[in-house]
This record gives structure tokens, sequence and C-alpha cells, in this order.
């Protein structure tokens, strides 16, 4: 797709055999590692429709966006690590679903590649989760402020929205796991068949699974949301580096795109990370839905052949984001440097 003339602006991807506007894939890469550190999800909902609006083919755009993310996910673990947001007993819990959800939707993306229908039916499919994810977030919200407004009682974790977690903590088929970090007791039943069903969103959509894994793990699982966070990432980054040995196995990733938009990410990765000390709670899920919103627009007018418009909106999006979470931590920072320093002079 042509969006400048200029032939300089453009790098030609030997594997995919598409010439790509490589400011577009260095945009994505940095953008999109401040928000997959900030959301928890490696950003990679972002990336396949970003990559396919951009001129990939679906298959290569899945594969490309998982290997990307596998590498920009361990930076973003290992920061939530140092600030304790990773249960790792949760996270190895859930490898095993995990891991066969994957191949199991790389599977179907093979077959679908063969009808030659996988580009629709992949654009389609997103644009259903992320309308769930949109509705799950927003109600989340107004659930909790209604409650908020009637005056009830915050518990441990502030007033809460939907907490369908509740319930699920009451099925007692063993084993029965004590997640420390987390802080809560359930089946290791719930979080193996959750990563089961995110695993296979991995491999369909290319996505890490976090696309439905972070909202599944605090809404269906009942882990608070800076855990969600970390240990998402955790998952993303196993998941991502299991789906990138079976995409190269079946010829579907770009490395010359997974490399230019590492450059950006490695240092994106590292700032969304640093935001999420400064913003918890309902500020991470409110501007994570208006992501997904925009994203989703996106896809449709792809769908509908509005190349132009749908480059536009994803990559102003994944900007204007950016740019917000820059700013939550810069403005954390900054306060939290002025606190020192009263400490320090009282």
């Amino acid at each position: 797709m042509e969006f400048l003339t200029a032939d300089w602006l453009y790098m030609y991807m030997p594997i995919a055999g598409v010439n790509i506007f490589w400011p577009g894939l260095v945009l994505i890469g940095f953008s999109v590692g401040v928000i997959g550190g900030f959301f928890g999800m490696g950003g990679a909902w972002m990336v396949t429709p970003g990559l396919n609006i951009l001129g990939f083919p679906m298959a290569f755009a899945i594969g490309t966006d998982i290997a990307h993310i596998a590498g920009k996910s361990m930076v973003s673990t290992m920061r939530h690590s140092k600030f304790g947001n990773v249960d790792y007993k949760l996270g190895f819990v859930m490898l095993a679903g995990t891991m066969v959800g994957i191949e199991c939707g790389a599977q179907v993306i093979m077959y679908l590649e063969r009808l030659g229908v996988v580009g629709s039916v992949v654009r389609w499919v997103y644009v259903g989760f992320l309308a769930l994810i949109c509705w799950m977030v927003f109600y989340d919200y107004y659930k909790a402020v209604s409650k908020t407004k009637k005056g009830e009682a915050a518990g441990e974790r502030g007033v809460e929205g939907i907490t369908w977690y509740r319930t699920l903590h009451k099925i007692k088929i063993p084993p029965m796991v004590h997640f420390k970090t987390a802080g809560f007791v359930c089946s290791a039943w719930l979080p193996i068949i959750v990563s089961y069903v995110t695993g296979v969103l991995a491999g369909f959509l290319g996505i890490g699974g976090g696309l439905l894994r972070m909202p599944a793990l605090v809404y269906l699982i009942g882990a608070p949301t800076h855990i969600a966070v970390g240990t998402d990432l955790f998952e993303v980054m196993i998941s991502g580096l299991y789906g990138a040995f079976t995409y190269t196995l079946k010829g579907r990733i770009e490395l010359v795109a997974v490399f230019v938009m590492l450059t950006g990410a490695a240092i994106g990765a590292q700032i969304g990370t640093v935001a999420t000390k400064y913003s918890k709670g309902y500020g991470i899920r409110i501007a994570f839905g208006i992501a997904v919103a925009c994203c989703m627009v996106s896809i449709i007018l792809k769908e509908f052949n509005f190349e132009i418009l749908a480059a536009v909106l994803i990559l102003g999006t994944i900007t204007a984001i950016c740019i917000y979470i820059m700013k939550i931590m810069f403005q954390g920072a900054a306060k939290e440097l002025r606190e020192k320093k009263a400490r320090a002079g009282a």
C-alpha cells in the first residue's frame, strides 16, 4: 500500500515478497512496546491488524507478530518481576493449556490459508473478540461506578465491577492450588482451561493470547490488575517463543520486519512497564478499552477496503495511547522525586 511515493521509505520483505512502509514498522514497534508493557499483553492485538493494513498477507502478519512479541515481552517480564508483579506459579500452571491451544490455533490458520479465506475470517474474528473485550471493560467500569455511587464498601482490591471469579473459586475440583503472589486459592483446572482458550486465540490471531488472558486473569481467575499485567506478560513471552517456533516451521515469519520492530519495542517496553507503577486499576483498564475500540474500527475499515483510513486510525491510535502512557510515567516519576526531596528536607 502506497502512503508516500519515495522509494527509500519502503523496505522489501524477502520471505513475504512485499514492499512495506518501514517507518510504520518502527512506529508500531516502539508504540506497541510502550502499550504492551503498560497493558500487559504484548501489544500484539494491535500488531497483527497493523501489519496486515501495512501490506503483509494475513498468515505472515500473524507469524511475524508472534515472533516480535516473544522478544519484547521478555524485556517487559523482567521489569515487572522487579516490581513483584509476576506470579510465576500461576504462569507455569497455565503453560500446559497455552501450548496445546497455540498449536490448535496455528493448524486452523494453515487450513484457512489453503482455502484462501484466512484474511477475511481472521479480521472478523478479531472484530468479534475486540467487541467482547470492549463490552467487558466498559461494563466493568459502569458497575464499579454504580457501586461507588450507592456507597458500597470497597474491599482489599477497591470497589470492583465484574466479580465472576468469586463464583469460579467455589469450584473445588482437585488439585486446589494457593497462588501466593496473586493472593487466592482455586482449582488448578480454572487457569489451565482459561489458558487453553487464550492459547487457541494466540495461535489463531497472533496475539500471544493476551487479548483475552489479561481480562480473564482479572475477571475469571481473580488476580489483581497489576499482578495480571505482569503474569500475562510472562505467559505472552512463553507462548510467543513457542508460537514463533511453530510458525517458523510453517515458513510464515518475516524476520526483517521482526528486527525492525524490536529495535523500537525494546525501548518502548521499558517505558510502558515503569508507567504501570504510577497508574493501577481503572486508569489502565479504561485506556485499554479505548485503544481496543479504535483498533476494532480500523480492522472493519480494512475489511471494506478503506486502507488509508484504516492505517491512519491504527497508527494514530497507538501513537496517542503511547503519548498518554509516557505522560503518566513522567508525571508519576516527577511527583515521586518531589516527595523524596520533601522527605529528605524534612
